[in-house]
Parts: C-alpha cells; structure tokens; sequence
C-alpha cells in the first residue's frame, strides 16, 4: 500500500529456514538429551493459553513456566490471538467496532510484555519432543518446565519458523511452555502494521497468531518435504515431479533411516545413513523413480478455467522398521509464467493460458482473529464477484487460508508490506526505522519460512518481494537465495509499483493509485492508473455500507455527521490525514447526484455511485486486456474487504453486506458480459470463458429519465473469441436527438437462441466529468467539472412487484427464488431495484449469493433472482425480501 503520509498447519519445516534460526539462536542454551528409542510420531497444536501483563505478574519465569502454577485471575486466549483478541472475548473493553470505542482502550496496558502460558501432557519421556512455530509479534522469550529455552533475540519477526529442541526438560505427564511476549511496534519490529487502512489496534496485534505445535518422534526428523512439479506446456501431456526433504539425524550415534512416500497410487522408498547429528537431502527424481513421471495428470486450474486437482504426499523415516518422522504435504501440478510484455508489464498465465488478473486486497481481522467460516464466505464472495486473485500485502495468512484458496481455485498474490521496518531501509525513519544489522538474518529467515510454508499451494502465483519499494541489494539477495533454496516455483516480483531490484528485474508493475474518488470514465485513460498495464491496488476509494451496516457502526451523531458535513473527520475512514475525511467522494456526490436531503437519500445516492464506478474500473480493464496498445494485465482493487468497520476500500463491508460496490463488481466480471465504454462510446462484449462464442445479438437503447426511448441499434451475429477476448458490436453516436442532459443506456446480449445473457443499464449525462491529469497526485487526478446525472432525482416512481418461494435442503442451506416484476403503467424504468434477504427482525442474513442483484427494470419487464445461505442464519423465522430502489418503494415480502 503506498504510504499515506500527514488447521493446523502443515507438518513440514525448510531446513534453511532452521539453519537461520539456529544461527540466530546462537548463545542461547539448548536441550542436549540422550538418544531415546523410535516412537511413533505425533503433532499436537496447543489448545489455548492463560494471558496476564507482566505488570501484574511478580513470580519469576521458573514459576510462571512450571506446572502447576497458579494462573488465578489471568484471561483466557486461543491458539492463535493477539493480546486485545484475548480481552475483547473476555469482555473487557466494549465492541471496537462501534463508534469510537476503541479509542478508549488504553495503549499504556501494551507497552509491556504479556505472559502466555499453556499446558501439554505427554504420555512418557520416550520420544523427541521439539515446539514448532511461527507468528509471534513481536518476539519472545520461551520457557517450559522452568528453564529458559530460548531468548527473544532469537525468537523475532512475526514470520520467522523456530523449532526448538525441549527433550530434556519434557516430563511424563502435565508440562508447561511460557512464552513472555515482547510489545510490537511495526515501525521497529519485522512484523505487521496497518498503514492507514483501518484506525490500528492499541496493542499493535502483539500475541502469538499462529499455532504453536509440540511434535514428537525418533531419532530420524523429516523436515521439508515438498514436490517440485514439471508440467508440460502447452500439451499438458505428462508431469515431472520431485520429491525432497531433509533427514536429520538428532541422536549421537550414525542411523540408517529408510525414508518412503507414496503419492496417489505411486510408492518410492531409499536408505540414507546419517552420522550423529547430521541432515542430508533426500531426493526421489523421476530419473531414478519413473513412476513419478506421471502421463495425463490431473492439472490445476484457477476457478473457471478448469478443475482444482490436489495431490497428496506422504513421507514417513523409519528406524529399524519403527515409523521416527511423518511428513504430509498437498501440492497441485500447474505452471505459472509471468513474463514483461512488450510495454514491460507483467503478463501472467496459468498452464499456457494467459488471464487478465482480476483481483482485490486482502484484509485480515484487525486483530488477526482467525475465523475459518468468515475467511470461507470471503472467499466465495471473491468467486461470486467473478474476481480470479487476492493480493495479500503482509498479513500474510495462515495454512488454512491457502489450502481453501487451493480448493476454490483462487489465485494469491502474498508480499511484504510496505510503509513499516519492511520498507523502513528506503524511507528512513519514516515511516519505518533503518535496518539493523540484527534485521538482516531475521528478514532472510521470514522469507525461508514463508518460501517452505507457501510454495506447494497452486492458488500462489507469486511472492512480492517489496511493496511500494523494491529491497536494495543486500536485502533482496537474502530474499532470493532463501527463495532459491526453497526451491520456490513462481515469479519473484521485485515490488508491487514500479520499481526494479539487481536480481528480479523490473516489478512489471505499477501503484499509481488512485486511492480516492475519481469519475467513472477515469478508468479508460491509459495514463496514471488508467485501464493498461498491471495496476497492483487502486479504485476510486470511498465505499459507503448499506445503511444496515451504517447505523450497526456509527452512533446517530456520527451518522448525522457522515451526511452533513464532508469536512469532518472520519474516525471510520483511516489515520491517514490525506483520507481522514469524505470531502473528495462527498463533493462529487453533491456535484453529480445533488446534495443529499438527508441519511437515506446519502446512502442510496452512494450506492448508485459506487455501482457505476467499480462496474467502470473493471470493465475498463477486461475491454483493455486484448488492446493492440498497451494491454491491461492485471487490475488490483484497493481493497477487497476491510479488517473493520469502514467507510473506504471494500467491496462488501464487515459484516458481508452488499451494496453498490458488490454488484457493480459483479456484473462489471460475468463470464459473458456486454458493456459500454466511457471513452469512446462503443458498445463491447467481452468473454472470460475459454471457449469462443458466435451468433449473438447486442443491443444498445438510450432513454431521457422517463422512459422515453430516443435511440436503438442491434447489431447481429457477433462473434467473441475467449480468454477475455474482445468483440466491439457497435459505437453510440456522439451526438443523439433529444437526449435529457441525464439519460439511460440498456444493453442487451441475447445467444443464438434468443436467450438473454447479459444485461447492463447506465446512467450518463451529456455533460462529461472533466479531469485535471496535469495536476495528477499520488492519490487521485482532479475532477473541474462534474457529469450532470441530477436528472435521475426527477424520475418518477415505479411500482416493482414481487413473489419468492423457499426450499431447504438437506445440507443446511437454503434458496430463495423472487421473481421482480415492473408493473407500473408508464415509461419509467425502476432504477437499480435491490432485494435484501431479511429475517423477522429486518436484520440482513448474511451472507448470501445472488445470482445477481440491483437490477433494472423498464414497465413490463421481469426478472428472477435466487439467493442461497444458510438456513441457520434466519434465526428461526422465515425469510423475507425487503425490496427497494432507486426509484421504487420500499416493500418486504414472505418468501
């Protein structure tokens, strides 16, 4: 983000990322047991923890760290939270989300280490016993049984993996790990911070936010195992795979372990002898074991383009025929290329194909909470938006994230974030403090573990080495060598702008923004951040939420306030000076629209906003995607969700509501989609699919507000070729007779059949918005003058009728189908008409699939929609449909 200024986890380590640990960890004690006998192999997460603020602890780290301990009055954590996690779900500060209640959490309560502690038991003392993890924030020092096993010099960075030997202190039974947790600062600390996405949590996310495992096992360790997948393309005939991992000898005499593994129906098996201590690579090459060069292989594809096939591996070491280590991994075979065009942009393709990334940014909790079920609908929001990536900037999320971004073939763009200690060496001490000579090894071994634990996700296509900076070389060089040995599959980037690095090269890149409100036909210039080249994050930056969502985060001061005055600042937008307030959005919205009368007509004058401009920002780009000319690659949305409750950056708010921004998204990216173009009027159908389509039919219509038609072309057998292929069907002319300065455009595509397939309505005016791209900034371009679409506040009202049914099914979901029907007597269309699935108490059930929403009706015609959830989420009542519109009242149905 460029800086604002004023499950468990798999089973696996890489072997560089320990050797980087170990190295850190130099001075510290360690654990130098006798040789226990082979046991079978285990993996435990810790289930939770007891928290308390060393302010408030006396007892030493031996008491705090030895069973038994009396942990009274210490609040209860999971096995994954952050300090201010803990205590919201005890209950101790009121919701966060709501008004300005978290400013009243007091940040001194954080400005001095937390105690986490937790107990384990094991059966007996005959095996290794080793703890495994990573995301600590910011660094620790760890105890267990009384002893110091390590010191937070050593346990550092929120990505760094650390396994550590305990055999020596585990005993039979109940045993205790302590970990004293350092305070974050993420202008300090290799860690996360937030930018100015969201107004940052008091405790700067300090907790421990992954897993932290106890693994147990023989004296032979299987660590790193992964598969290095060959594919062929573009016949997609046969694929290499490789297999590796690291066998680590832990005891004091020389061992011969037999290392096996099997994938699907194929088996492999070697001896390795390892001396006393000692690791070796263990490779399985489809040379010396054909039967992992595999014919016909199952590939994987992103969504809509082919099927999600995983393969599993399994390892196991053995010692004299007793299982000592097991491995699992799941991997996809896919190829991923992204070569600079020839205008030096990043062109991606997935097994020989190229695609137009269409992507969004990725925000987590806000404090990091990690909720499978919420990340799940998430996700699938970004399918039903037609959306084929998410870029995660930092915040870099846990397994579980990527194995379902595996399973819904959903591509991932991970990276360090910028604006903090990760980019603190360009800037500075702004915003981040300059690189230590301590940073250095830390920064190398976050990247070795986020290398071993990512690389064999086919939903990652990319690692970004730098955000709005590219490294210099000391750091990039750290980076790619742990890369390397890692043997990471996919482009390196050198940054998400546009930036170069000695190693990577050009980032093929651009951040140009904007990050604040723009016009619609912004989007079809190709300079700034306009529709070519491959655009890392922008959009037009405000997103109102529905006014559900407005009156569940707002106080009726604050909502008095969000409509009356644009120049307040907006404790819900960022900390950020440059977007504290709505006055940029607020002034085109006055500008375009008309003032707002008041909160609703505020709200709703919003969502017609954000509609045409998201639907504009990405068709803009998939019209582009194919041009002669400096074609579009890749278009990120700033931002795809919000870690809290926003009124910027998102496309569908915390609580997974859907407003204009949704389905201008939506529609904007339908697999066949008829669209028109703001710059030079044409009238473009687009297809995403892979195959091509021939014998339809487009048809333009323009209409003054009430519904009189002034003008109408079809244009027949158009024919579109596919992967994003453009077809133009025809051009409105400049100039139409009689046109109100505020008109409509419909757009109709119809099969061969005569079956419509897509269908879009704009609102445009004859008077264009005029931007000032010589007075370009690193947020937004000026508007000096506003298209005039006050018109639409003179359309009458149209009567939309309604009737839904429900059926349940046994899966615990439901779907409700309502059919819409205009059924006023004159011209006027109803504009933008939405049905909001509600339950008795009007609240939204959430979330919900649409097979499409706020759509546009004209006198006689009518429409079906469908909506799927969960059945749990009606609380028991039945559902209802509240409908309402631009122009049309609102009414609530049974379905």
């Amino acid at each position: 983000m460029f800086y604002r200024r004023p499950f468990v986890r798999r089973r696996t380590a890489a072997a560089a990322a320990l050797t980087l640990i170990l190295a850190l960890t130099s001075g510290v004690q360690q654990a130098t047991p006798a040789d226990r006998t082979a046991v079978a192999p285990s993996t435990m997460a810790l289930s939770g923890y007891a928290i308390q603020s060393t302010a408030k602890v006396t007892d030493s780290a031996a008491a705090v760290s030895s069973p038994g301990y009396p942990a009274a009055g210490w609040y209860p954590a999971g096995p994954r939270s952050t300090v201010l996690a803990a205590l919201l779900a005890a209950g101790k500060y009121a919701d966060p989300f709501y008004s300005t209640n978290q400013k009243n959490i007091p940040t001194a309560d954080f400005a001095v280490p937390w105690w986490y502690r937790s107990d384990f038991t094991v059966a007996d003392t005959s095996s290794r016993t080793y703890l495994d993890f990573s995301g600590v924030v910011s660094a620790a020092d760890v105890f267990v049984n009384g002893q110091q096993i390590a010191g937070k010099g050593a346990v550092a960075g929120a990505y760094t993996r650390h396994e550590l030997d305990i055999t020596s202190a585990v005993r039979s039974g109940t045993n205790t790990v302590a970990f004293r947790v350092q305070p974050n600062d993420p202008r300090k600390n290799l860690t996360m911070g937030w930018i100015d996405w969201l107004q940052p949590p008091p405790d700067e996310n300090m907790g421990i936010v992954r897993d932290v495992l106890v693994r147990r096992g023989g004296p032979v360790a299987l660590r790193d195992a992964h598969v290095v997948t060959s594919l062929a393309v573009p016949s997609l005939a046969t694929a290499d795979l490789t297999v590796k991992a690291q066998a680590r000898n832990d005891s004091a005499s020389t061992v011969t372990a037999t290392v096996s593994g099997t994938i699907g129906t194929a088996s492999f098996s070697q001896d390795v002898t390892l001396a006393a201590h000692e690791t070796k690579t263990v490779a399985f090459t489809p040379t010396a074991f054909p039967q992992l060069r595999l014919t016909s292989p199952r590939v994987w594809w992103p969504a809509g383009m082919g099927e999600q096939a995983l393969y599993g591996l399994d390892l196991t070491a053995s010692v004299s025929g007793t299982p000592s280590d097991t491995a699992h991994e799941s991997f996809g075979i896919r190829d991923v290329k992204a070569p600079l065009n020839a205008d030096g942009a990043r062109q991606y393709s997935v097994n020989g194909r190229p695609l137009l990334i269409k992507g969004g940014g990725w925000s987590p909790d806000e404090y990091l909470r990690w909720d499978r079920t919420y990340v799940e609908d998430r996700l699938k929001y970004a399918l039903d938006l037609g959306l084929n990536t998410i870029r995660l900037e930092g915040h870099i999320e846990p397994d579980e994230f990527f194995d379902l971004a595996d399973r819904y073939g959903i591509l991932t763009l991970p990276g360090w974030e910028c604006c903090d200690k990760w980019e603190g060496q360009v800037n500075g001490s702004e915003p981040g403090e300059k690189w230590t000579a301590a940073d250095y090894p830390v920064a190398k071994a976050s990247m070795a573990a986020e290398a071993a634990r990512l690389r064999d996700h086919p939903s990652v296509i990319s690692f970004l080495i730098g955000s709005d900076f590219a490294p210099d070389k000391t750091i990039e060089k750290g980076y790619v060598d742990a890369l390397r040995a890692a043997d990471w599959p996919t482009p390196v980037v050198a940054a998400a702008s546009d930036n170069s690095s000695p190693i990577t090269g050009s980032s093929g890149m651009k951040m140009t923004g904007p990050y604040d409100w723009v016009p619609p036909n912004y989007w079809y210039n190709k300079q700034e951040g306009g529709a070519t080249g491959f655009n890392s994050e922008t959009s037009a930056g405000p997103d109102i939420p529905t006014l559900d969502t407005l009156r569940r985060m707002l106080s009726p001061a604050e909502l008095d306030t969000l409509w009356k005055s644009p120049s307040a600042k907006q404790y819900h937008r960022s900390p950020s000076s440059t977007f504290a307030t709505l006055a940029l959005y607020d002034a085109a919205l006055t500008g375009r629209y008309g003032a707002p009368t008041g909160l609703d007509d505020y709200v709703r004058k919003a969502q017609l906003a954000q509609y045409e401009n998201v639907r504009a920002q990405y068709e803009a780009y998939a019209r582009n995607a194919k041009d002669a000319s400096k074609p579009a690659t890749g278009v990120v949305y700033w931002m795809f969700n919000s870690g809290w409750t926003s009124l910027h950056w998102q496309l569908m708010d915390r609580y997974l509501d859907q407003g204009g921004a949704y389905f201008g998204a939506k529609k904007a990216n339908e697999p066949l989609h008829v669209q028109y173009s703001y710059d030079d009027r044409s009238v473009a159908v687009v297809n995403s699919a892979h195959a091509p389509v021939s014998g339809l039919t487009a048809r333009v219509t323009l209409f003054t507000t009430d519904g009189t038609q002034k003008y109408d072309r079809t244009a027949t057998g158009v024919a579109v070729g596919g992967d994003g292929a453009k077809a133009t069907a025809l051009t409105v002319p400049a100039n139409v007779s009689g046109l109100s300065t505020t008109y409509l455009a419909r757009l109709l595509l119809t099969d061969a059949t005569g079956k419509e397939v897509s269908r879009n309505v704009y609102w445009l005016s004859t008077k264009a918005d005029v931007l000032d791209y010589a007075h370009t900034d690193w947020y937004h371009t000026p508007t000096t003058a506003y298209a005039d679409l006050k018109g639409l506040s003179a359309m009458a009202k149209a009567t939309v009728t309604a009737t839904a049914t429900t059926t349940t099914g046994g899966d615990g979901t439901s779907t409700t189908t309502v059919t819409l029907t205009n059924t006023g007597t004159g011209r006027t269309p109803a504009l933008l008409t939405d049905v909001h699935l509600v339950d008795a108490k009007d609240t939204p059930v959430l979330p919900v699939h649409w097979s499409d929403n706020q759509v546009s009706l004209w006198p006689g015609e009518s429409t079906t929609l469908t909506a799927g959830y969960r059945t749990a989420d009606l609380h028991g009542s039945a559902p209802r449909l509240r409908i309402s519109g631009w122009n049309t009242p609102t009414a609530t149905v049974t379905g």
